[in-house]
């Protein structure tokens, strides 16, 4: 047997030995092409005819691939001696790859193998690696098949290839390989004129052949082809570049120029304004003075802020900050990281980097290019040095990472949405800290101090009630705060009752576009498209609390896959957990976050499809409860007249979860009740009965009395 040579990286070509093997027809050609974009898988014959015909395959297409794969592997017996290449695979054929060889496979494999290279740090070999997978390319991936499945895969090698590209030339210009690169960017360029890494690429190459001009030509006319193409402006990394060349940067100089280091100027303070209006918080403050216990030891002191947006994270950091500020008289460094922002992209360590080491006193020409260089030398200068660093909204430990100093006699303190704990717990002086809402006496005084405490002193119920409305979140204070002090002629119930009504409370705490929602905002434009479902089919139900199974039941998926997803909306800090002894996990939602989930479910999710999740919610309770009061009475609890129809669940779950009828019950029966309120004054009465049927037993038998007459 012959090996096989598959050429997938431009026109399709087969090989034996040398000699072509040839293809008849355009069919043959379509189903050769995706089972070798899939080699060692199945593709199934609808797939196929789907390719061959282009969505619109006739009656007889599963005969008439059957004949091509037939026609395909008697060529392939002729010209190698194969009998096994094609094989009859369920739902339909495989390619056996064996020891034969396809150019896409092995420039996948190669460009695997140039990253693992440049990830040690072998530069040289790194771009060997991807010279050699770059030479397999002859044209445009399968060119001339033009099915629409095989061209989407096509496109895939494509940007893989472009990618590779880019990361080569990046290696090459770490060589000083710049003076070449200059006219091969170039025509990368006109052919690829959006690609932003290749710009920055064609720039720097410019720069360091002392083309300067030209380099500042490339970005002007970037610019202008995003605004015309896309209307957008170039994002921080080319503008900071574009920057650097017009100071003539030193750290753009080719690899291997010499930096001397400076004298270090005064000691940096740049901590924003403490916040006049700050409140409470007292337990959270002692905690973060465990820090300076850890000073000058031997591990780094850090500190993670944690929470949702508009809890205060920010404000907490710098009024900490400023409270012990004198502690480190060798600086005060502050940085936000734009994390999570509406306009911009996350900050990049090396920018930030270099903002850091100029407030050091290092002068902007002795700053390095590559970023572990600058993150080396700012370790090296604050070695022994007392100096307090403040990251705001950061994203992600990569972000962080090379802004820590080794030195712990320096202090860091990070907000971000996420703690960060993994990264951070074990290697560093740890302190994680959790922050919640304002307890309700720190709301009040709060709001006093926004809108005037003889103002709210007057009614003190309804200022009460105004930071229950609040969540007695910070930011949501601070807004209802400024509000009441802008229109000084209105009572606090005058803005209670615009809050009361849920359908414009978000309205009311997100003045011009931002607040509050745009703070829910920016947690949940990042969650996958399956967890930010569940966020909004959560959020349709007004439940006190709810375990994971709640969230399978509206998502129709499993328990542990719904638990998942909860998790990751406990990590986004937009759903709360409740501590468990024993039984599942609980969790609930902020009123406000609440609001805010239905008000995503309103605006993504038919009516249809949210209609069908509450219902299944509803059979779920119904399910539970049924076989809850069989396990205590026998027999079943009644008929479900009602438009939801019982919804198992899995029978181990239910096991689990009915261990204690009794136990399952107490902690679910609040939750029944909220479900009956809803339930009626959504005009479902048939769903209230029959939640109230199969509850009435169980309520009698714990000690839901009062719940069970409330629903009533």
């Amino acid at each position: 047997m012959l090996q096989v040579v598959f050429r997938a990286l431009g026109p399709l070509e087969i090989s034996v030995a040398g000699r072509p093997v040839p293809l008849q027809g355009a069919r043959q050609r379509t189903i050769m092409s995706m089972l070798l974009l899939s080699p060692n898988r199945a593709v199934s014959v609808d797939a196929l005819a789907d390719a061959v015909w282009q969505g619109r395959p006739p009656a007889t297409c599963r005969n008439q691939i059957a004949i091509c794969v037939s026609a395909l592997r008697k060529t392939f017996k002729a010209e190698a001696g194969v009998d096994r290449l094609i094989v009859t695979s369920h739902p339909g054929y495989l390619l056996d790859a064996a020891e034969h060889r396809i150019d896409a496979v092995e420039f996948e494999e190669l460009v695997v193998l140039a990253r693992e290279a440049a990830r040690a740090g072998r530069a040289e070999q790194a771009c060997a690696r991807y010279q050699e997978a770059l030479a397999l390319w002859r044209g445009p991936a399968l060119e001339g098949v033009t099915a629409e499945r095989v061209e989407a895969e096509a496109a895939r090698l494509t940007e893989l290839r472009l990618t590779a590209y880019e990361e080569h030339a990046g290696i090459r210009l770490e060589l000083g390989g710049h003076r070449e690169l200059v006219g091969e960017l170039t025509t990368f360029f006109r052919d690829h004129p959006l690609r932003e890494q290749a710009t920055a690429h064609l720039m720097l190459a410019q720069y360091r052949s002392g083309r300067r001009a030209e380099a500042l030509e490339t970005y002007r006319e970037w610019r202008g082809l995003l605004a015309a193409e896309l209307g957008i402006a170039p994002g921080p990394r080319l503008r900071e570049l574009h920057e650097a060349v017009l100071n003539d940067a030193p750290g753009l100089g080719a690899p291997g120029e010499s930096v001397t280091l400076a004298p270090v100027g005064a000691a940096p303070s740049q901590l924003p304004p403490d916040v006049a209006a700050f409140t409470g918080r007292r337990a959270e403050l002692d905690r973060l003075d465990r820090l300076l216990v850890n000073l000058g030891g031997t591990a780094l002191p850090v500190a993670s802020i944690s929470g949702s947006g508009g809890v205060g994270k920010t404000a907490l950091a710098v009024h900490w900050a400023h409270q012990v500020g004198e502690r480190f008289p060798d600086g005060r460094l502050f940085a936000d990281l734009r994390g999570y922002d509406e306009q911009e992209d996350p900050h990049r360590p090396g920018a930030v980097l270099d903002r850091f080491l100029r407030a050091l006193g290092v002068p902007g020409r002795q700053i390095p290019s590559e970023q572990h260089e600058r993150t080396a030398l700012f370790r090296s200068l604050l070695d022994g040095r007392r100096v307090l660093i403040v990251l705001d909204n950061a994203r992600s430990f990569q972000q962080i990472g090379p802004l820590l100093p080794g030195s712990g006699r320096c202090c860091v303190l990070i907000t971000s949405r996420d703690g960060l704990g993994g990264a951070l717990a074990g290697d560093y002086a740890f302190v994680p800290l959790h922050l919640g809402p304002l307890d309700p006496d720190e709301a009040v005084e709060l709001l006093a101090r926004v809108a005037g405490s003889d103002r709210l002193a007057a009614d003190p119920e309804g200022t009460a009630r105004l930071a229950e409305l609040c969540d007695c979140l910070p930011l949501a204070l601070r807004i209802a705060g400024g509000r009441l002090a802008a229109k000084p002629h209105w009572p606090v119930r005058s803005l209670v009752a615009r809050l009361e009504d849920g359908q414009r409370r978000l309205d009311e705490l997100s003045p011009g576009g931002r607040g509050v929602r745009a703070g829910f905002g920016l947690s949940y434009r990042d969650l996958p498209a399956t967890a930010a479902r569940m966020f909004r089919l959560l959020g349709l139900l007004d439940l006190p609390e709810f375990a994971a199974w709640t969230g399978a039941a509206l998502l129709d998926t499993s328990p542990t896959d719904a638990e998942d997803l909860i998790e990751q909306l406990v990590d986004a800090q937009l759903l709360e957990p409740l501590s468990a002894d024993t039984g599942p996990v609980r969790y609930r939602f902020q009123n406000l976050l609440r609001l805010f989930a239905r008000e995503r479910a309103r605006a993504e999710d038919s009516e249809e499809e949210r209609r069908a999740a509450v219902y299944r919610a509803y059979g779920a309770w119904l399910g539970l409860a049924g076989e809850a009061h069989r396990r205590l009475h026998g027999g079943e609890h009644g008929d479900v007249h009602g438009p939801a129809r019982v919804h198992p669940l899995p029978a181990d779950s239910v096991e689990d979860l009915l261990a204690d009828p009794l136990t399952w019950f107490e902690s679910e029966r609040a939750a029944i009740a909220g479900l009956v309120d809803q339930a009626v004054q959504e005009g479902e009465p048939e769903l209230a009965c029959d939640l109230m049927t199969v509850g009435v037993t169980l309520f009698h038998d714990g000690e839901g009395q009062e719940d069970w007459h409330l629903c009533g």
